[in-house]
């Protein structure tokens, strides 16, 4: 299947829902946090709190480090690590970038995919052409075989062959050939069904991101928390197992202005993060709060 009518018909089935109304209403929201809300002030923490047991996590010896690491396995061998690290001058990004480096280092593969695909999206590289509207176009007019064009007030679709444009109040959807873009509110999504990549963004009004990059057997996914405090997560997986079984590796790390931050880094042989990130966030928030 094309993505042209595959796109077009999810947008009609978005409008359709955004006009329900009473009990049979459906919402689509986000799993945002308020800092007002649940969120609270994160603790400066001197030296790590490290449970004998935490969900399907098991605590392998003591605390090391003078208390700043311990270490834990899962179901299916796999690892947890609880990283208690000082920025000492460097910033949260630059701290997490040396994480993210050294769990990369355990699937090459898709690392290897993914920054091909990035490369390949990057301002340069072949993107296709977005056309303008044409004032031609007459609600319901039919000017070829495979072309169309429907306006309406504040509706607007143009399809020709297997390119299309559709723009509703707050959406805007793209097709052209392979690759297809939609946009809808702070959500973005870039699709080529050529190489079997697609790139996803969202953002809201206060600043939180959610960024997903997929191509084939492997995704990158980063979410990041608004405000001036540090709540991060970052996974990497791939379908094809590593040299060593694994399949997902990753980080969720939170830590006040100033640090130090306190990071859980995963990994786990089932691409399935499931369990095994569930318990990492729950050493954070007993460690630092949520």
């Amino acid at each position: 299947m094309t993505l042209r009518p595959l796109l077009i018909l999810s947008v009609c089935a978005f409008a359709a829902l955004a006009a329900c109304d009473g009990d049979k209403s459906v919402r689509i929201s986000s799993s945002r946090v308020d800092d007002n809300d649940a969120r609270g002030v994160l603790k400066v923490v001197e030296a790590l709190q490290c449970p004998q047991t935490m969900g399907s996590l098991t605590r392998k010896g003591s605390a090391s480090a003078g208390g700043t690491i311990c270490t834990y396995v899962g179901a299916k061998g796999t690892q947890v690590s609880l990283h208690l690290t000082p920025l000492d001058g460097a910033t949260p990004a630059e701290v997490l970038r040396a994480f993210e480096q050294q769990l990369s280092g355990d699937l090459p593969r898709a690392v290897e995919q993914l920054r091909a695909s990035e490369a390949a999206a990057a301002p340069g590289a072949a993107t296709a052409e977005v056309p303008t509207d044409s004032a031609a176009g007459t609600a319901g007019s039919t000017t070829a075989r495979d072309r169309a064009s429907v306006r309406a007030p504040g509706v607007a679709i143009e399809a020709d062959g297997e390119d299309a444009t559709v723009r509703l109040p707050g959406v805007r959807i793209e097709t052209r050939g392979d690759k297809a873009s939609v946009r809808i509110g702070g959500f973005h999504i870039d699709a080529n069904d050529s190489d079997g990549s697609a790139r996803i963004t969202t953002s809201d009004g206060d600043g939180d991101n959610v960024s997903i990059n997929a191509r084939n057997d492997s995704a990158e996914i980063r979410a990041s928390a608004a405000g001036a405090a540090t709540r991060s997560s970052w996974i990497l997986t791939d379908n094809r197992p590593s040299e060593t079984g694994w399949r997902l590796v990753g980080y969720e790390a939170r830590g006040p202005v100033g640090g130090p931050l306190v990071v859980a880094t995963v990994r786990s042989r089932d691409n399935n993060r499931g369990r095994a990130f569930q318990d990492a966030k729950d050493l954070i928030a007993l460690n630092v709060g949520e």
